[in-house]
This record gives structure tokens, sequence and C-alpha cells, in this order.
């Protein structure tokens, strides 16, 4: 594509307007367009979970650009219209509208749906949190209610969990895994921040299934308007146990998938995301970006897809640089990060489960740390928990052979 072709982005979040920011740095002329299902001027998400619901921050607080500096960057923006097919061998995009835009590059950044469970939709005051809408209406839900039951141990619903209890609420959080964020950090610092929640009031419920949603279709003096069509208003989270958990809101946090069922037919392949190549191409002529791209990385031989802000900005140089002609591989360090409470835990690489775990610095009992993970006497990653220097440090001695060329720093 020649620097005066026209790029059309479909999502405007943070992997979307970065790659579009990106375009205009390195030189490009031509048309740009981003179609994006929010009607919102694009925002960040981390703080929908934090600042955002405890009410910290004002919304406008979490827009990623002021409309003055959209407008400079000359691009066409078709908000509240989402994307509902590609012809990636045509590249043309269909909208909700029927309005068909084509080009001559195209990048997908549509980012990720969140699971449900079954019966939540016909319940009111039953919550996902993924986008702005959610954390308002969550935030008006919290501040009429006393109970939240949080579902999922993830990062995520820690993050909710953190969060609620700080407001003053009653929080139990369920999660089918042993421990809080398993999956993502091990057992050691899962149960180190189990340890933390419990301290704080959280009541934990973990290793143990949801058997179904209680509710009632009694609504009256709710106080918080129900949306049309409502079948009722949760009253409570029953476990396999046979326990029932009393709540005034539930909050889903099991997890998302990624944004593609709109691609079905379009001639890319789909798997655990769009799967592209090591130059995030997962077409002629189409990229992909953000949490919905599941690239190949060429440092580690395997194929990757990174659900997090750092990585959204990160792909989005490297798939502007090579829309405009050049041939680079994304290598990048993985790394994600979550606040909760006055903990601020950041992590690099790949720190698995099944890892071992040594303190290289500090101590976990003074709740200031970092740690080394190591698979087959290999380093996958590297841990801070309210040691973000040390974390930095461990991952420039520890994991820099996971970039096998110099990453592309942002303009």
């Amino acid at each position: 594509m020649t620097s005066r072709g026209h790029v059309l982005i479909v999502g405007a979040s943070a992997a979307g307007l970065s790659t579009a920011e990106a375009l205009r740095r390195l030189g490009h002329e031509g048309r740009l367009t981003l179609v994006d299902a929010e009607p919102h001027l694009p925002y960040d998400r981390p703080p929908l979970s934090k600042q955002v619901l405890a009410g910290a921050w004002e919304p406008a607080r979490a827009q990623l650009r002021s409309a003055p500096q959209l407008d400079a960057l000359a691009a066409e923006f078709i908000r509240g219209e989402p994307a509902v097919a590609l012809d990636a061998a045509e590249r043309t995009v269909t909208t909700a509208s029927g309005r068909v835009l084509r080009a001559d590059a195209v990048v997908v950044a549509t980012g990720l749906t969140p699971y449900r469970l079954p019966g939540q939709d016909g319940l009111a005051g039953v919550h996902v949190l993924r986008g702005l809408d959610d954390a308002l209406t969550l935030r008006a839900r919290l501040t009429a209610g006393t109970r939240l039951v949080v579902v999922g141990e993830g990062v995520l619903g820690a993050e909710l969990a953190a969060t609620a209890r700080a407001m003053g609420l009653e929080v139990t959080l369920v999660g089918m895994g042993r421990t809080l964020l398993r999956e993502q950090l091990g057992d050691m610092v899962g149960g180190l921040l189990a340890r933390t929640h419990t301290e704080r009031g959280v009541q934990l419920r973990l290793g143990v299934a949801v058997a179904e949603l209680t509710g009632t279709d009694d609504q009256l003096g709710a106080a918080v308007a129900e949306p049309p069509g409502t079948g009722g208003r949760v009253t409570g989270v029953r476990l396999v146990t046979g326990e029932l958990l009393p709540a005034d809101a539930v909050v889903v946090a099991i997890g998302s998938r990624p944004a593609t069922g709109w691609l079905s037919g379009s001639g890319l392949t789909l798997g655990d995301g769009v799967e592209c190549d090591a130059r995030c191409r997962a077409a002629e002529g189409v990229y992909a970006v953000g949490d919905v791209a599941s690239f190949e990385h060429a440092g580690l031989g395997r194929r990757l897809r990174l659900e997090n802000r750092t990585n959204a900005t990160e792909q989005a140089q490297v798939v502007a640089a090579n829309l405009l002609g050049a041939d680079r591989p994304y290598t990048p360090i993985p790394y994600f990060w979550t606040d909760q409470y006055d903990i601020k835990i950041q992590a690099h690489g790949l720190p698995a489960p099944a890892a071992e775990v040594t303190i290289a610095e500090g101590d976990p009992e003074q709740h200031r740390f970092a740690a080394v993970y190591r698979e087959g006497g290999q380093v996958t990653g590297v841990l801070g928990w309210n040691m973000p220097k040390q974390a930095r440090l461990l991952r420039q001695q520890l994991l820099s052979t996971w970039q096998p060329t110099p990453p592309l720093t942002p303009a």
C-alpha cells in the first residue's frame, strides 16, 4: 500500500486508535477511516474497573484523546455502527446499517466479547464489564445496593472485588480456581492476593462453580431503573454446593473471547482470534491488532494472543509500519499490570502457573518483592509486587532474548 492509500480500521479503542496515530506519525497521507460500535469518543478500558467504577474519575477523564486531538488526525470516525461482515479478498467492510466501505488495507481491532452465564440476560442487576456504559450502569447499581457477588477469580474479577470493597460494599467473590489469578500468576502469588482480599473483608468461595442465578419478578421499589423487557431482578447466586449467596448485584467476570463472529465467511483464518503471521498480517492487505489478534511470535516460535493495554499500543506501531512497507516481526515481551487496594502487580513475560517461582528481591510478607518464574530451567517471566523498578531490571536482564529484532520505538 502506498502512503496515499485508504486504510480502514475496524475498532477505535486503544489498538485501533493507536494504529491510526502511528500511521500519521509515520507519514501516511491518505484516507483514514475508523469504524466503531461504540457511540463514545475513544476511551481507555483499564480505568473502568477501578477509577471510573469507584467514581474517582468522571467518564470524560477516561477518554484517550480530546476531540481536537482526534480532529487533528484528519480521519473519518464512524461511531455507533458495528461492522457485520468483511470480504478479505475485496477488502470491503459492511456495517450494521448496510453501508459498504472499501479500502486498500483493513485493520481488524474489534477486541473482546465477555462470556456470560446461562440465564443472566433475563435478570436485571447482573452485569458484565467491558465498556464505559457497563461501568456506569454497574456504578449506579453499586451505589444503590450493599451486597455484590463477583463471579470470576481472574484479573477483572479481583479488581472489581477490590474496588467494590473500597466503596463499602459487602463483597463475595466466587471462582472455580483454587486461588486468585492462578492461571495468570500461579499459586504463590495468587495465594498472597487471596489472603489480601480476605484481610480486606472480601468473602472468597474458591474451587466451586455457580449452579444458577436466583431472581424475582418483583421490581417494586427498585432503586435503579430496570431496562425494558427485563424479566426480573437478581437476588442471589446459588453454588453447586447448595449455598445461596444473597446479592443486590452480580458481576460476571469469567473471561472473554475474541470478537470475531462478524468475520465468519470473511476468508480469514479464525481460531483463538484472527490468526496472523509474525507481521500481524491475516491476509493480503488485512492485519489484526490488539486483543483480537493471534500472531506468530518469532522469538518464541509459538502463537500468542495477548489481552492487555500495553500490547494494544505496541502492536499498533508494528502494524502501522508494515502497512507502509516495512517488514517487521512483532516480538514483544508480554506485560500486564493490575492495581488492587494499595498493591501494584506488574508481570513481564509468561509467568505460567506451572512455573517454579523464586524470590529475587524483597519479602512477600512485607508486601514488596520481585519474583522470577522458571520452567525447565528457563526463565519464563518476572513479577514485581510493589517493586516496579526491580521488575523492569529483571526483565532487561533475563528476558531480552525474547526480542531477536529491536522493538519499534513509538514516535
